[in-house]
């Protein structure tokens, strides 16, 4: 039998995981020494309340969880014998991933008749979101785990986002953006647009000066790279930005015309490094 996994780093709420089958996997941010564990420490996220407090000062951390946690959330499944497909968040921007081949070479070793495939959306948040979506309804077409495996080698790469920041701090904060230099750019008005490369990094392609220079540059991007956007759904992001996301939404719909848009709010964890008022469009892509 095929089990699918994804994490909560993807965006994915407990009730839209459910309804295409997925187990969730908590991936934790700390508050004041405090670790939270996404949909396990709370049943519904309060974006509003979370990223308020960022504004008003407060840093949160992030870490790896530990082999022992991925081996709780897998076991069962392993030792069942079933089919096990993990979509996550890109490898290249955390070491958790490492600890949980340690936690499957295990589990392995223990069961295996087991077995145990992954995808690597080489995004976050809202990048791998939508990717998390468009798999899950891959297989309520009903494909099997190798076709969509195989979709995936080549399509994984079809998939874009773009997104700008409001507050630099959280990004140097972080380390997390190749490109982005340590200036005190948010004084000034500019704001790095930044993409999710082909290595599943996020990069910094520059800065813009002001927030509707910001949102003309994204959609310029949609039209410049995207490809068939009216065919799939596009998601825009984004962390306590509602205005501005449909802002968005409603340029994006007055030049390309009728679109499935989706609104998505930037999960805790991913957002602790992105901070309030950013936002980001993810759509289908002839390239990263």
């Amino acid at each position: 039998m095929l089990k699918i996994y994804t994490d909560t780093d993807t965006d994915m709420t407990p009730e839209l995981a459910a309804s295409y089958g997925y187990k969730l996997i908590s991936m934790p941010y700390s508050v004041d020494a405090k670790t939270i564990y996404p949909y396990e420490d709370f049943d519904t996220f309060d974006g509003h309340a979370f990223y308020d407090m960022l504004r008003g000062g407060v840093l949160p951390t992030t870490s790896a969880i530990s082999k022992e946690r991925y081996i709780a959330y897998f076991e069962e499944d392993f030792k069942a014998g079933n089919e096990i497909l993990y979509v996550h968040f890109s490898r290249a921007m955390t070491n958790t991933f490492d600890v949980m081949d340690q936690a499957i070479a295990e589990l392995k070793a223990l069961y295996p008749a087991a077995r145990f495939e992954e995808i690597d959306t080489k995004g976050i948040t809202t990048m791998s979101y939508i990717l998390v979506r468009t798999i899950g309804d891959l297989f309520k077409a009903g494909k099997s785990l190798d076709e969509v495996l195989e979709w995936a080698r080549t399509e994984v790469e079809h998939f874009a986002m773009y997104f700008f920041a409001d507050d630099l701090k959280f990004f140097r904060r972080s380390g997390r953006v190749s490109g982005l230099a340590a200036t005190m750019g948010t004084l000034i008005g500019l704001r790095p647009i930044i993409h999710m490369s082909a290595e599943g990094k996020m990069v910094s392609l520059g800065t813009v000066k002001g927030r509707f220079k910001a949102m003309e540059r994204l959609v310029d991007t949609v039209a410049e790279i995207g490809d068939e956007i009216q065919k799939y759904r596009i998601c825009i992001g984004h962390t306590d930005a509602p205005e501005i996301a449909a802002e968005i939404g409603k340029m994006m719909t007055e030049r390309f015309g009728a679109l499935d848009i989706e609104y998505v709010y930037v999960n805790p964890t991913a957002g602790s490094h992105c901070g309030p008022n950013g936002v980001g469009v993810a759509f289908h892509s002839k390239h990263r």
